[in-house]
């Protein structure tokens, strides 16, 4: 089955620490249902040095969160939406918000029949 949130979407998170805060998908883990979003969520970590970090020290960086915890903003409406699918008439399936019916992006061409 298609995600309903992809890579590339804004997002606000619904529930949590970060209750609120909007940020654009970085990347989507299906199999753990998390999501990484960008700037929501940042922890800090302890960093020993090395080539790559020569000072070492406190790195702040995002985690994933529950692909529950967050909703896909309509571009119409500026307000969180549940996400649906469609077909169009010509065949094509598409992402869509379930408040505006605004489209969210096409999911996979048209079938040959």
């Amino acid at each position: 089955m298609a995600s309903k949130i992809r890579k590339g979407d804004t997002v606000e998170v619904i529930a949590g620490k970060d209750l609120g805060k909007r940020g654009e998908v970085l990347r989507v883990d299906p199999r753990r249902n998390k999501v990484l979003v960008q700037g929501v969520n940042r922890v800090y970590k302890h960093m020993r040095p090395s080539r790559q970090y020569p000072q070492g020290g406190r790195i702040q960086k995002e985690m994933p969160l529950a692909i529950s915890n967050v909703m896909v903003v309509d571009p119409k409406t500026d307000a969180p939406t549940r996400v649906g699918f469609r077909i169009n008439g010509d065949g094509v399936k598409e992402r869509y918000a379930k408040v505006s019916g605004e489209s969210l992006g096409l999911v996979s061409k048209a079938k040959k029949s």
